[in-house]
């Protein structure tokens, strides 16, 4: 900007020079034209007297420099000239203004000469016996005086255009400076030109616009941001290079990469083979997806292209942890083959049993022991039914179960009695001790914890063994043990004892009536109350069962 001022300025300057020049020469030259005219009718009255009284003798002395003199007759024929031969001149009756002093007495004109490039003045003056005297003198046209000028005019014009030059720098930088000086921030505070102003608020009138878009803008981002960062899902987005342009932190501890990896290709970051295909399918236009297995974890990569005017400008990819979906499903399809084999096992027994008895295959004194068989049977699938409907409802987070204020001392002193006949028969020792214990939970799944801990703790001890069960109050905690003197578990075992339908001795289990449903249960129930549960086992030892409840 600052240079097209100083042009501006400059081109300005000169122009108003060079007109004034012109402007100047013209009236100049318009006014000594009008001097040389004025002193030329003088010179021409005077020389009028001098002719009339001495007649054509007074030009015989006359020495004329600068003018030139013509007699002319009445009837126009040249008497005298000063500077040329009258015998070769024309008649000069026509001339305007010889003309002119015949009719008036005193006649002048002007006349140009391109040939010459000069302009005459001429002067005639009608004397006493009709004779016409004419004086005459020649001025150079004004490009002729304007040439003869060249060289001031040229001194004048570097003075003039130097003195552009400087005053063209001070004033472009004294213009432009209060526009370098604006703030923007605060178009309204500027002091500067009045012209400035409706510029001013309108700046100002679209700063508040930016400032409203970019806050909003900005609290999108955030939130953006806030979403992304938040996602258990990793996500990474690609361009069409595949070079990762965005990644979330999830995505980030996934592939144990860090922030500096924005740029870098994602295969170098991931080189498993499969996900490369998906990604290579991605940035060609087509959605993949596929589980895969990285880190020893399963994941679900979901990768969709990025589509611009149906061009490909890049690939989002979605990594879904689905280990544990897979673990429930192979634990669903366990349960569920594990539940056929439980009920089938029970009913093949009471279906072949019922079978003998309804076609009187049966021995009169085998009846009994049958029907005892069918009744245990029976038993024996009502308990895993139970069992089955606990877990469901466990499943469910136990919402239809109402919460209450108990003493987990007290429910401990039912579920002990209710298991010392079944202690009893196999000679076990069942033992209560402890302090009273408030607890805010849900009565019967606190009862199913207990029971099925004492009684796993029954069905697997030795002859004459102790079951051990204690309540106490530990830092704010209800702390529940069930000890016993039994067979003890296995490291190998420990992690998974609480699946359903686990069992460490399958012969033991079926021996004892086990549904292998009791400790799934256990750890439900503690998940609802937000229970820790601790396994301390040794084989032939025995094993403690710690569940630690807050309050």
């Amino acid at each position: 900007m600052t240079k097209r001022i100083f042009r501006s300025i400059c081109l300005v300057a000169l122009t108003v020079f060079l007109a004034s020049v012109v402007l100047f020469m013209g009236v100049l030259y318009e006014y000594f034209s009008n001097v040389e005219q004025a002193q030329l009718k003088m010179q021409t009255t005077l020389a009028a007297q001098g002719v009339t009284n001495e007649g054509i003798d007074y030009f015989h002395d006359l020495k004329v420099k600068n003018y030139r003199i013509s007699w002319i007759d009445t009837e126009g024929n040249v008497i005298f000239d000063s500077a040329s031969d009258t015998a070769e001149m024309e008649n000069h009756l026509e001339r305007e203004e010889v003309r002119e002093a015949l009719s008036s007495g005193y006649g002048e004109s002007r006349r140009y000469s391109a040939t010459l490039m000069e302009r005459s003045f001429y002067s005639a003056q009608k004397l006493d016996d009709g004779t016409i005297l004419r004086l005459s003198i020649s001025q150079n046209s004004i490009l002729t005086l304007l040439l003869g000028m060249t060289q001031p005019i040229c001194i004048i014009f570097v003075i003039a255009l130097i003195l552009s030059i400087v005053l063209a720098i001070q004033v472009s930088k004294k213009i432009v400076k209060p526009l370098n000086e604006i703030d923007l921030d605060n178009p309204l505070s500027n002091e500067g030109y009045d012209e400035l102003s409706p510029f001013l608020r309108r700046i100002d009138s679209q700063q508040k616009q930016l400032r409203g878009q970019k806050a909003e803008l900005l609290q999108k981002e955030n939130e953006l941001n806030t979403i992304i960062g938040s996602m258990n899902e990793g996500m990474i987005l690609l361009n069409q290079k595949g070079k990762i342009i965005s990644i979330n932190p999830a995505a980030r501890k996934l592939l144990d990469a860090d922030t500096d990896c924005i740029g870098s290709d994602m295969l170098s970051l991931c080189r498993n083979l499969e996900l490369q295909e998906i990604l290579t399918k991605a940035l060609q236009g087509e959605r993949g997806e596929n589980i895969i297995r990285l880190y020893g974890e399963s994941y679900q990569i979901d990768a969709d292209p990025i589509t611009s005017e149906n061009i490909v400008k890049g690939a989002a990819l979605f990594f879904f942890n689905v280990t544990e979906k897979e673990k429930a499903e192979q634990i669903r399809r366990e349960f569920t083959a594990n539940v056929s084999h439980e009920l089938k096992t029970p009913l093949h027994s009471i279906s072949g049993y019922a079978e003998l008895l309804k076609n009187d295959m049966v021995k009169e004194n085998d009846k009994i022991p049958f029907a005892g068989k069918i009744y245990d049977e029976a038993g024996r699938m009502i308990r895993l039914v139970e069992d089955i409907i606990s877990l469901s409802h466990l499943d469910e987070d136990a919402d239809d179960m109402q919460r209450e204020n108990i003493d987990l001392y007290t429910l401990a002193e039912k579920a002990v009695q209710s298991l010392e006949p079944q202690a009893d028969t196999v000679c076990v020792a069942l033992e209560l001790s402890g302090v009273p214990a408030p607890l805010n939970g849900i009565p019967q799944l606190l009862y199913s914890v207990i029971y099925n801990l004492c009684d796993n703790a029954i069905k697997y001890n030795h002859e004459n063994g102790k079951v051990m069960v204690n309540i106490q109050n530990e830092n704010g905690m209800v702390v529940l043990s069930v000890e016993d003197t039994g067979i003890g578990i296995a490291p190998e075992h420990q992690e998974r004892i609480f699946e359903r339908f686990y069992r460490v001795d399958k012969s033991h289990s079926k021996a004892v009536g086990g549904t292998g449903l009791g400790l799934s249960i256990v750890k439900h129930a503690a998940k609802i109350h937000n229970a820790k549960v601790d396994v301390k086992s040794h084989v032939g030892k025995g094993t403690t069962v710690i569940v630690t409840f807050p309050k």
